[in-house]
Parts: C-alpha cells; sequence; structure tokens
C-alpha cells in the first residue's frame, strides 16, 4: 500500500497534526469489509459507537463503493478503498474514538448550473466520504422523525415529483398565490454556529458534534491552494444533504408553527397562500426569520408574491384547463433544454457519431422521465423539429468536401444536377441545414434508422 499514501503530503493545505489517511499502519478488521451484512454486533458506546459499528460502516463502504464517483485531494480512488481500509481501519477508527482525526479539505471543483453560471461542487476523500455516510446512516433516522411532511428533499422515498404534487393539491384547494422564495448561495451561507446550535438539541454525545464540526472547519483546495471555510456546507459530500435539511428544518416549524402551507425541496421554497395582500404579508415576515434567526441570505430581486400560473418550481409550472390545475414546464427550462441540445449537437466537439447518439440518448431519457407530467406534446413537436435540423447541420459538416456532399446526396435519392448544386453552395452550415434538400435525403426516418431518439417518440412512451 506505499502507493496509496498521501499523494499531497508536502502541501501546505493538509491539516496540521492529523491522523492522516496515509499514515496509518495497523491491521484492518474484516468484519468491516464483507460482501454480505451479516456480521456480529460490538456492544454500542453512545452515538459515536453507533457509527463506528462494524456493521453501520460496512454498510457506508458499500454505498460509497455503489457511488462511486471522483477522488479527493488525497489522490485516492474508490477502486482503492477496500485495500487501504483492510490496511488502516484500524487506526482511523481509533484516532476518531479519541477525537485525534482531522479530515482533509474537500477538492473544489464547478459544474455548470445553466448556461451561464456554474455551481461549485466540494468532493471529499473516499475515506472520509464512507465516514460521513455511515454519520448519515446513524443521524437520518433520528432527524427523519423530526422533518416535516412537506420537505422532500433528500429524504428517503420522497423526490422531487412527489414535492411537485402536493404543491399542485395546495393550489387545486384554493392557494392560489405563491412566495417564490430564493434562498441566495444557500450550501455556501450556513452559519456553522447557528447550525451545532441545532445539532446539539438532539445529539448529546460531543464526539460526534465535534466530528461534525471539524468536517465543517476542514476547509476547500481550489486549484492547489487551501481555503478556510468559515461558513457554508460544501455539496458533494453524503453529510451536507441531511446537515442542510437540519437547519432549514427550523424555517419548516416556523412556518407550521404559523399555519402556512407550503412545500420545500432542499433550499427550494414555495409558501402558498389565497390572496396577494396575504402573501406580501406572509414574505416580509418569513425573509426576516430567515435573516434575523437562522442567518440566511434572501435574494430579494429573485423572491416575489407571484400568482400560480407564474410560479418556477424544480423546473416546472402550472396551469388550469377544465378546471383542472395542471403540469407545464416552465419557460426558464425550455431555454436550458434548447442550450443543452446546443452542446449535444455542436458541429465542432470533435465527437464521433456514435458517441453523440449516446449521449443524445442518454439527455433525452433522463429530461424526459423529469418532466414527464409536463403537458408538453406540442412542445416536443417543435423542439424536435429544431433538433433534427442541428443534427442535419452536423451532418452535412462531416460531408465536408465537395464530392463526398454530392455522392451522399445522389445517393439518398436526390437528383444529379440538384445534388451537385447543393453541393457547390456557399450557405452556412446552419441555412443549408433547412433546405427541402436535405429534408429529402436526411430524412426523419434515416435518422431514426441510424439511431438518433426524438422527445415526441419517448414522451408518449413515457407518458402511457
Amino acid at each position: 500500500m506505499e502507493g496509496l499514501q498521501q499523494k499531497i503530503s508536502k502541501d501546505n493545505y493538509l491539516q496540521k497534526g492529523s491522523a492522516e489517511h496515509g499514515g496509518y499502519a495497523g491491521g484492518f478488521t474484516s468484519i468491516w469489509i464483507t460482501e454480505n451484512n451479516t456480521v456480529a454486533l460490538p456492544e454500542e458506546d453512545g452515538l459515536l459507537g453507533q457509527i463506528l459499528n462494524p456493521y453501520n460502516l460496512n454498510r457506508a463502504y458499500l454505498k460509497v463503493c455503489r457511488n462511486k464517483g471522483s477522488h479527493g485531494v488525497d489522490g485516492l480512488t474508490v477502486e482503492s478503498l477496500r485495500d487501504y481500509l483492510k490496511q488502516h481501519g484500524s487506526d482511523l477508527i481509533t484516532s476518531i474514538r479519541n477525537g485525534q482525526y482531522r479530515p482533509n479539505p474537500v477538492r473544489r471543483v464547478e459544474i455548470p448550473k445553466d448556461a451561464k453560471s456554474k455551481r461549485p461542487l466540494g468532493i471529499p476523500t473516499v475515506v472520509d466520504r464512507v465516514i460521513q455516510q455511515a454519520i448519515h446512516q446513524v443521524l437520518s433516522p433520528i432527524y427523519e422523525r423530526q422533518f416535516s411532511n412537506y420537505s422532500f428533499g433528500f429524504r428517503p422515498k420522497r423526490s422531487t415529483h412527489k414535492a411537485l404534487f402536493q404543491c399542485k393539491r395546495f393550489i387545486s384547494e384554493g392557494y392560489k398565490y405563491a412566495i417564490d422564495m430564493d434562498m441566495a448561495k444557500f450550501f455556501d451561507t450556513v452559519n456553522h454556529s447557528k447550525l451545532i446550535e441545532i445539532l446539539s438539541r438532539t445529539v448529546k454525545d460531543g464526539r460526534v458534534i465535534s466530528l461534525i464540526h471539524k468536517y465543517l472547519n476542514a476547509g476547500v483546495v481550489v486549484e492547489h491552494k487551501f481555503e478556510k471555510t468559515e461558513a457554508g456546507v460544501p455539496q458533494g459530500g453524503p453529510l451536507s444533504p441531511l446537515l442542510s435539511n437540519i437547519m432549514l428544518n427550523e424555517l419548516d416549524k416556523e412556518l407550521h408553527g404559523r399555519g402556512h402551507k407550503f412545500v420545500r425541496y432542499a433550499d427550494d421554497l414555495v409558501i402558498l397562500c389565497k390572496s396577494k395582500r396575504a402573501g406580501v404579508r406572509i414574505m416580509q415576515s418569513v425573509i426576516k426569520f430567515i435573516e434575523e434567526q437562522l442567518y440566511l441570505k434572501v435574494n430579494r430581486d429573485k423572491t416575489s408574491v407571484v400568482y400560480y400560473n407564474q410560479i418556477k418550481f424544480l423546473g416546472y409550472s402550472f396551469y388550469k384547463t377544465k378546471g383542472e390545475i395542471r403540469f407545464r414546464i416552465h419557460p426558464k427550462s425550455i431555454v436550458k433544454l434548447k442550450a443543452k441540445l446546443r452542446v449535444l449537437t455542436s458541429r465542432s466537439n470533435g465527437w464521433g457519431n456514435a458517441k453523440r447518439k449516446r449521449k443524445l440518448s442518454s439527455f433525452i431519457k433522463g429530461w424526459l422521465n423529469y418532466y414527464k407530467y409536463a403537458d408538453i406534446l406540442s412542445l416536443m413537436k417543435r423542439i424536435d423539429e429544431w433538433y433534427r435540423r442541428r443534427l442535419r447541420m452536423v451532418i452535412w459538416k462531416q460531408w465536408k468536401r465537395l464530392r463526398t456532399k454530392g455522392r451522399n446526396l445522389i445517393k439518398l435519392g436526390i437528383n444529379k444536377s440538384k445534388a451537385w448544386e447543393y453541393a457547390n453552395t456557399r450557405k452556412s452550415y446552419w441555412r443549408t441545414s433547412k433546405s427541402p434538400i436535405l429534408s429529402r435525403s436526411v430524412t426523419n426516418k434515416r435518422l431514426k434508422q441510424a439511431g438518433y431518439i426524438f422527445f415526441t417518440d419517448y414522451y408518449k412512451q413515457v407518458r402511457v
């Protein structure tokens, strides 16, 4: 295991005096790493004992392996985790029990949020992911009993779709106005002291509180430079979704106490009311509670009271037809869809046809399985027309040479003179893609036979 020691041990952002992952020399109890969960359970030592229970740790290890994911700052991969834990697991447990364990900072990366912005993501080391997952598995059942029925994010047997249907039920009951609450950079602004105070009301084992606090203060590494984390819960680790729900459960309890109808998915919150006047009053009061009691920030420019057909919640919106409230896609979600398709059908990304088909198929199926409850058949037909034109543009560019274009058009049934006329065109790829010549040669049927799937066809499948 010499090759699996900390690859960044000389860098200044490793925690000084910590029980670093690469420094363990002890054996690793085989009871941890098993292919099934039939193990003898030792006597537990408070809440920390439940977290470090071999059965719980083994479940956490298997969960991290199933989720795969990238490496953290130490370079250790999921594939190497089993051997690493067998060699160093005993010292890892001992250091946590003795309060000597110091988590490594998370590796900060950015992922696209939409066409114009990116979302920061913190990737803990795989060892820290196992420990965080073990904490999550013990604390989650405890807090599930406290969480609101109207909270749907990052919880077992709950989903975005269930949150949307709950919102639809409230609107159908006459709550036609909504406070569309936008919390500014929630995961980056969580107050550590407030979160620890809330945790301490339920978690009475100080060693567990201390361990969680260490994770909050572990810091981040951005382009090989260490930065302190004095606020926030980095997105990317197994523990951050639970901690965010614990924090925002205080808001849920306040809304319940006031008798408000609301639906929350993580930091996406909609509060329903029966009049705009009531909505404005509630909005001002709730903003005051969020900022003065929870020390979070509300984006006042994006927070407003709107009629139900202007709600943007989890990418969906609502409308009424024949006396029934139904789902539709919010216009901003359509803009994001077209932006993503532009990337996947770019004529200059260097992809081969097989890779393009695979990525398009995966994206279209995932997107429609999420938006399958919206009434979008006519929209999907329009999107398909535009999407097929994008594909024809890519194909036209792939043919490149004048001779190739002419011969392929003739093979696809175009009159010889017309084929050579279009092969010699000086029009742009995009303009040519709309020509009747390409519509008659690179037909919809041929695109399907080539392996491309289309929104309208798949939407009809998932709607049934």
